[in-house]
């Protein structure tokens, strides 16, 4: 190829659709790394500390949509303090000095102000989408700057956000804009303007996606669905009207016109009786997102899944019980993603899924390959049943809600089970283990989990041994996240060059000390090593090499240690 003009080697690049494969192709030879330089047009960064900005754009000069994440994956459990960092603002201002052509910026897990949004909104003529998910730090007023400067905007996306309310942002879109085609604000707590919604909906012709908050009336959303005939994803907002009245009438011959909607979520709270408006929809629906909708009676929610002939995705609460998943697995036969998620995780479990429901669901979906399921009880029998009706799971997600809870029929830890999942499912990318597990399960995810990238652990394991067998095999592992485990020392300072093949290790309430920490930092300079201080620690006895580390935090970069770490993290 070396024949071939530059040109046509961009072009043959054009069709890799993977950063790790136009990474790969950039190792070949200095005229592949040249020519992939400067056609990358999108770059994903999994840790902002891992690389400095300007790096990157040195790299990409020519980049134009950027894919940042910040702290660290157990900052959704709250075992990261508030502090730790992730600040896009150093990120922003790069690239206004830099890539004056962005297109796309997506943030997760950082920290956003508005004066970062006001910049973004200024120094970006070309920019269209914004996707933030689980970030902080900034308000409506930010909301307001992006809508305000951002003329050619087609994309604004709020996921699981902390936003500040302070006042009215959806009319700053000026009358002449028209290219919105996805706007999600459904993690706004407060009111937003209905009037100003509905004429922006009326301008945009484009209009695909529209999420809303629990604030929008179900008024307001049917005068919407008439004005944004071609929406393919919708979330509601709270579903609350007298099934008798006009109102509910006007809804249901709206969604009656409605040929196009293929992704559904929403219905924070619903009065009984109004699910039935939306069973004209349920035909021709693959996502349906019931996570945010605990007033849903388990007899309607049953009812209507089972309308969704087509879902292939469905997120749902544990309301469902298992004699609703058995309805989904004998209606839904293309499901390949569930989610169960806890109405209440400190409930008993009576009206709860058990494994019951999970076998019914693997037993009837069998194009299932994605899993997130919250549960009270699993066995062995139900797992190994799981493997060998879905063996092409990529992802797999346990999370039985009380630790260390052996199989319930045999008293047995669950390590048969797990095995039989990665010995059955080999091309698992992802996994969570959960329940009484031995080092035997971690035996036998070294030995089977050759494609493994990321492996979520709590509460398991007998000794280094477990960390040990992980470290030695699962060679494609790039992230392991371990909590409540009895793994040390040892283990750690194992095979220290596995971690530079990886992005990350987090550890915490494990056996690890101070000095093997520092012993680690000290022969991989390539990490950072970063030590979590619980605000309750006594400063004088950290110090102390033979203290245990409550939190540690390592991973890959090429920057160096940051300089905008809290007090309650020590880089080593």
């Amino acid at each position: 190829m070396v024949y071939f003009p530059d040109e046509v080697v961009e072009h043959i690049f054009s069709f890799l659709g993977s950063h790790h494969d136009r990474n790969i192709v950039s190792q070949v030879c200095k005229a592949w790394y040249r020519v992939e330089r400067l056609s990358r047009s999108s770059v994903f960064v999994g840790n902002c500390y891992a690389v400095a900005p300007e790096r990157l754009i040195s790299r990409f000069p020519r980049v134009l949509s950027v894919n940042l994440k910040g702290k660290p994956h157990f900052a959704d459990f709250n075992l990261v303090p508030q502090d730790w960092g992730g600040f896009a603002r150093p990120w922003i201002e790069a690239l206004a000095g830099g890539c004056p052509d962005l297109e796309e910026l997506h943030l997760k897990r950082m920290v956003v102000t508005d004066e970062c949004l006001e910049l973004l909104a200024r120094s970006f003529p070309c920019f269209k989408a914004l996707c933030l998910v689980s970030c902080d730090g900034f308000s409506t007023d930010g909301l307001a700057a992006i809508a305000t400067h951002c003329a050619r905007l087609r994309k604004l996306e709020l996921h699981e956000n902390e936003v500040d309310d302070r006042g009215e942002w959806l009319s700053c879109f000026p009358q002449s804009y028209t290219s919105l085609v996805s706007l999600n604000f459904a993690c706004l707590k407060g009111e937003v303007n209905s009037a100003a919604l509905e004429k922006l909906v009326s301008r945009c012709p484009n209009l695909r996606s529209l999420w809303m908050n629990h604030s929008v009336s179900l008024k307001t959303l049917s005068r919407i669905i008439t004005k944004a005939p071609h929406l393919e994803d919708l979330g509601t907002g709270s579903f609350v009207i007298d099934p008798r009245s006009d109102a509910y009438k006007n809804l249901s011959r709206a969604f009656l016109r409605c040929k196009s909607i293929k992704s559904l979520s929403g219905f924070w709270d619903v009065s009984p009786g109004c699910l039935p408006s939306i069973y004209p929809l349920c035909s021709n629906l693959t996502f349906l997102n019931l996570s945010y909708a605990p007033a849903i009676q388990a007899g309607d929610l049953v009812n209507l899944i089972c309308r969704c002939s087509k879902l292939q995705k469905l997120w749902v609460l544990d309301c469902v019980g298992d004699k609703g998943l058995a309805m989904v697995a004998s209606s839904c036969k293309q499901l390949e993603e569930l989610r169960v998620f806890p109405f209440d995780p400190y409930s008993s479990g009576a009206n709860s899924v058990s494994e019951e429901g999970l076998v019914s669901i693997s037993a009837g979906c069998p194009r299932l390959n994605s899993v997130l399921y919250f549960c009270n009880r699993m066995t062995n029998a139900a797992l190994i049943a799981v493997a060998k009706n879905c063996p092409y799971f990529i992802r797999f997600r346990l999370c039985i809600l009380a630790p260390q809870k052996p199989d319930p029929e045999t008293n047995e830890p669950l390590d048969e089970g797990f095995g039989a999942i990665v010995r059955s499912c080999r091309q698992l990318r992802r996994l969570s283990v959960s329940g009484l597990l031995t080092d035997r399960v971690f035996f036998y995810i070294g030995n089977y989990g050759e494609k493994l990238e990321m492996l979520s652990v709590a509460f398991a394991g007998d000794s280094d041994k477990g960390m040990m067998y992980l470290m030695d095999g699962c060679r494609s592992l790039r992230k392991l996240e371990i909590r409540d485990c009895p793994f040390g020392d040892a283990a750690l300072l194992r095979e220290i060059g596995r971690f530079e093949g990886m992005r990350s290790l987090w550890m915490s309430s494990c056996e690890l000390t101070l000095r093997a920490c520092q012993a680690l930092a000290a022969a991989a300079p390539w990490l950072n090593v970063e030590v979590i201080q619980d605000d309750d620690d006594d400063d004088d006895e950290f110090g102390e090499e033979e203290k245990k580390i409550q939190k540690m935090y390592l991973y890959r970069t090429l920057a160096g240690p940051r300089n905008d770490a809290p007090p309650c993290v020590f880089t080593l």
